[in-house]
């Protein structure tokens, strides 16, 4: 009884959270109404129709920015400041802080440093060290309920100042990301599950695959390599945070190869927090409605003998759901010409195997490859194979196809997007979801075995 008790115990240990059906979310951006900034040392100069606004001390600049919020339904669960530095300006090592401001009536033509209004609000966060031409956000939620207008200042008290675009300048003005919760699931009532790798860079492909995010309410997972080229924690505000960071608060990761590039892979750590497990482990498990979700870690060891391989066994021994899917960085099987196949991970996928999983989903490789069902060995297998797919479509430029692999039934190395799974009681449904202006789709149905 003893040993039957202590099993359990273990067994227990390793259960991990269950993560609710979500709710639908919706994010939308609002451009800004109106930006400026004043300067101390001219007090009657009005900058409204400048193609830059500025934070600094010295001279003391500080900026004003309106947004008009409608058409928002639902509960407002973020709110997001977006600012773009401009491309004509090395940085500075602060990019100011950012509060509330209770006026709404100001005029962007009209006030200067002797009429502007009152930065009142309270500060709502601020932004470190800047660089050229990339993107930085600060969380001001609590400034946002819901439908109307809302005003923010910037100060700043570091002498070397930080460089924003304007409205003036398109699309690289001020945004204001709302995103709401209805408060009801999904239509279909189950589980989704969304994502991709090989994700943020200075790029566009990025942001279009962000935006799909914005219309898919479910869980978020990345296979890796979150940001280029070094992961590093300026890589994550500049690139991650403004397009696919929205997302953070749904999102369970998978660090790759280029997230270690920094020792330690710290950057991802620190970024991603609880959610990307324990600290340099970076493996881990949590449940979907009927499904177990394992995200592991193909930057450390995986020998059959190793503490991951070990833990990853017990965790599924220990898991009660019937279905089971796992993501990680690097390919068992692929047909891309950049990457070669990583034998190296073959002791996860045979311990997924030996357990019965269904799904095993990677990166690394910067296209869209779906296989056949199969045996570790990659024969297929249509009792106890695993369906499994290369999504490395999430921003990055693409990779092309060297020599194609045996069972491949699907591919593309053109159109960024993301791979959603609806996940059923006890079966799946697979679709590639491209962004805008691309047209490559690919989908299907699976049952667990």
């Amino acid at each position: 009884m003893r040993v039957r008790r202590a099993v359990l115990a273990l067994l227990l240990a390793v259960l991990p959270v269950t993560v609710a059906s979500p709710a639908s979310a919706a994010a939308t951006t609002f451009t800004a109404v109106a930006d400026t900034y004043v300067q101390n040392d001219a007090t009657g100069t009005n900058y409204g129709t400048s193609a830059q606004i500025v934070v600094d001390n010295s001279p003391v600049r500080r900026t004003f920015l309106r947004f008009t919020v409608n058409g928002v339904s639902g509960t407002v669960t973020s709110a997001r400041l977006r600012l773009h530095t401009i491309s004509g300006n090395t940085g500075s090592p602060s990019g100011g802080t950012w509060s509330g401001v209770s006026s709404t009536t100001w005029s962007e033509t009209g006030v200067t440093w002797a009429s502007q209004p009152a930065i009142d609000g309270g500060a709502l966060g601020t932004i470190g060290s800047v660089g050229a031409s990339g993107w930085y956000e600060v969380d001001v939620t609590s400034r946002v309920t819901g439908d109307g207008t809302v005003s923010f200042g910037g100060t700043s008290s570091n002498s070397d100042g930080a460089y924003f675009d304007t409205r003036e300048t398109g699309a690289n003005g001020p945004q204001l990301v709302v995103t709401t919760d209805s408060g009801t699931p999904p239509p279909s009532g189950d589980p989704v599950l969304v994502g991709a790798g090989d994700i943020a860079d200075s790029g566009s492909g990025d942001s279009a695959t962000a935006t799909l995010l914005d219309g898919i309410a479910g869980t978020v997972f990345t296979t890796g390599d979150n940001v280029y080229d070094s992961g590093t924690a300026a890589e994550f505000t500049s690139y991650y945070a403004p397009t696919w960071g929205r997302h953070r608060s749904r999102t369970y990761p998978t660090p790759g190869n280029h997230d270690y590039v920094t020792s330690g892979a710290t950057g991802y750590y620190n970024y991603f927090g609880t959610r990307a497990g324990p600290s340099g482990r970076g493996y881990y498990s949590y449940d979907l409605g009927n499904w177990h979700i394992v995200s592991l870690n193909s930057n450390i060891s995986m020998a059959a003998s190793s503490a991951q391989t070990q833990w990853l066994r017990t965790d599924l021994a220990a898991s009660t759901k019937p279905c089971t899917l796992a993501y990680w960085h690097h390919p068992l099987f692929t047909s891309g010409a950049n990457h070669a196949p990583s034998t190296a991970t073959r002791p996860l996928y045979q311990a997924l195997y030996d357990n019965n999983a269904d799904v095993v989903v990677w990166g690394h490789n910067h296209q869209y490859e779906r296989f056949a069902p199969m045996n570790p060995s990659g024969a297929v297998d249509t009792a106890r194979g695993l369906r499994t797919w290369v999504a490395g479509m999430g921003g990055a430029s693409h990779y092309g196809f060297g020599t194609i692999q045996p069972n491949s039934e699907a591919r593309n190395s053109s159109a960024y997007g993301v791979l959603e799974f609806t996940l059923h009681g006890n079966a799946y449904d697979w679709r590639f979801v491209p962004v805008a202006g691309q047209s490559y789709a690919d989908s299907g149905t699976g049952t667990c075995h």
